[in-house]
This record gives C-alpha cells, sequence and structure tokens, in this order.
C-alpha cells in the first residue's frame, strides 16, 4: 500500500514539471541577502532566476512544509536549524525528504547608532534589560551604575524569526541562569520578551532596523551581521561581554552570540524543479561559500575548510536528515 501511495504521489509531482520552471526560495530574513546573490548568479547561468522572499525562519518552515508540488517552495532559509516539530510537520504533509545545508556562520549584533561613544554589554544585563520575568527597568543606569542615565529602547526581532530563537538561545536563557531564575520560570518565561514598550518587535525588515537606529540615538536593534557589514556608515556593534564582532570571533564563536546560519532542500522536487541540483552545487562551490568567495563580501563568515567539505559532500550525495 505505501509503495502505491509513493507511486501516485511522484505522479502527482511530476505533473507538475512544466507548472514551474522558476526555483522558490523563501524563510529566514537573515540568510536573504546571501541566497538572494546566489540566486542572480544562478540565473546568469541559463536558468530561470529563483524567486526568493524573506518571510522569517518560522514563516519559511511553515510554508516549506506545508506540501510537495509547484505551489510549495523548493528551499527555506534558516537562522537556526530545523525544530523537531517542523520535521513532523514536513512528514505529516508528505515532505520526507529534507536536505539541511549550513551555509556559514554568523554573529548577531546588538547595535547602535555610529559615532557615539560604544558600549559593552553581558548577556546578563541584556536579559534583565528585555525580560518580561524581571525587574523592568527603565533605563540603563538601573541595570548597572557605570551604564549610562539613558531610556531602555530596543527593537527586537519577532517570534517568526529565526534570529529570536536564536537571541533566546544564547542570550535570554544564559542571563536567566546567571540571575538563579532558569528552574523558576522555566525556557517560555526567560524568553519573553517585556511588553512594557520598553522592548518593540520591529518584524522582518532589518534594513528599517538599520534606517531607525539612525535617527534615535537611544536606540538599539538586533540583527544579523551581514546588516552591519553593509551599514558600518549608519551603526556600530555593542561589544558584548568584552568580545567585539569580527569574522574571526564569530567564526572562532569566541563571540558570544555566534551561530550557524542554513537553508533547507526538498529531495522531492529535484527532478521537477529544472535548476536545483545546479543552485546547490553554485551555492556551496569555493567561489560562493569559501573564504574569498562572493558571499563573504556580503558579510557571510565562512565554514571552516574540513566542515565545508562536509557541507559539500551532503550536497553531492543529496543526504536528507531522515
Amino acid at each position: 500500500m505505501k509503495k502505491i501511495l509513493s507511486m501516485v504521489a511522484v505522479l502527482i509531482l511530476a505533473g507538475t514539471v512544466f507548472a514551474r520552471e522558476n526555483i522558490t526560495i523563501v524563510g529566514s530574513s537573515t540568510v536573504y541577502p546571501f541566497t538572494t546573490v546566489v540566486a542572480e548568479k544562478h540565473g546568469k547561468n541559463g536558468f530561470k532566476t529563483p524567486i526568493v522572499e524573506s518571510t522569517g525562519t518560522g514563516g519559511g518552515m511553515k510554508l516549506f512544509c506545508a506540501g510537495l508540488g509547484h505551489k510549495h517552495p523548493d528551499f527555506t532559509n534558516a537562522s537556526r536549524a530545523i525544530k523537531k516539530s517542523e520535521i513532523e510537520l514536513c512528514k505529516s504533509n508528505g515532505v520526507n525528504g529534507i536536505i539541511e545545508v549550513i551555509v556559514g556562520n554568523d554573529g548577531i549584533v546588538f547595535a547602535q547608532k555610529a559615532g557615539l561613544k560604544k558600549w559593552n554589554l553581558t548577556k546578563k544585563q541584556l536579559f534583565l534589560a528585555m525580560a518580561e520575568h524581571g525587574p523592568k527597568p527603565t533605563h540603563w543606569n538601573q541595570i548597572d551604575s557605570s551604564l549610562p542615565n539613558q531610556k531602555i529602547a530596543i527593537m527586537a526581532p519577532p517570534p517568526t524569526s529565526g534570529t529570536r530563537d536564536a537571541w533566546n538561545s544564547l542570550v535570554m536563557k544564559s542571563g536567566c541562569k546567571e540571575m538563579g531564575l532558569y528552574k523558576k520560570l522555566g525556557k517560555k518565561k526567560c524568553y519573553s520578551f517585556r511588553e512594557d514598550g520598553h522592548v518593540e518587535e520591529a518584524g522582518e525588515n532589518d534594513t528599517l532596523i538599520v534606517k531607525r537606529l539612525d535617527k534615535d540615538e537611544n536606540l538599539f536593534g538586533i540583527f544579523g551581521f551581514s546588516f552591519l557589514d553593509q551599514n558600518r556608515d549608519l551603526i556600530q556593534p555593542v561589544t558584548i561581554e568584552n568580545v567585539e564582532i569580527s569574522l574571526e570571533t564569530i567564526q572562532s564563536y569566541e563571540y558570544p552570540i555566534s551561530r550557524p546560519l542554513y537553508f533547507y532542500a526538498k529531495k522531492e522536487h529535484f527532478d521537477i524543479i529544472p535548476g536545483m541540483r545546479e543552485f546547490m552545487a553554485e551555492y556551496t562551490s569555493e567561489a560562493s561559500m569559501g573564504e574569498w568567495g562572493y558571499l563573504a563580501d556580503q558579510g557571510l563568515v565562512p565554514l571552516a575548510p574540513q566542515k565545508l567539505a562536509s557541507v559539500r559532500s551532503t550536497v553531492k550525495n543529496l543526504k536528507t536528515l531522515n
């Protein structure tokens, strides 16, 4: 019975061969600029240029896992690893061949307007500034007397963002544990942002965050390293626990808020959507993801050579998670 259903699924998918010639990609706003550059390169190699949408990691996973066929995306970008619940959602909708590709590394920036006196903050201080279940200080000097008497105002990523997930696991969890609150509050409460106006969910458009930071000296924003790298004339990073964010400190994970970035592909679509193999080959090529590749020019921190070799092996063999 399973074999018959599988054959039916293949026949249904085969009927979509001529329904769509463009690769479609959704997902993370952080990975979006890198994928867009690769998509443009792919379009110049004789294929239709892929359509790339910035939906946020969580939103992208929902779209990606909704099913097979031309109505559903082929790839999704992600600024954190796929969750077990998302794998189960994919499986429930027939998406069984999930290929995970680590694109490179990224550091999450806590940024302010360029040209101001630079700050140095700890994860504990960031937790205290942002936590719903905490003292809720109104000014930074209420957290630490060495900090300026400045109103706390932070633009944070929304719940659908992989950057939000990474920030929670790398900053909020750490700060909550340092305060001795994690066992008492639990993960959900430790990850909750305050809702009294001092922390604002800013949406998935990181470019708008940069523009707002440039106009407000009291405001801070949270986003991926590439947006800092491309806007250093407008914004500057806060030092985190005495470590400056840089390509080197991200790759070594010395920078305390470093993380890998991903994209995911549907193996079932490779034989029905033109150019998927070639797109993945371009994305993971030395010219793209290598130490001197064009994605490094966009702010992506390259993988170590051994890790990059492993990623290329996954792509070459279309190795799936399940």
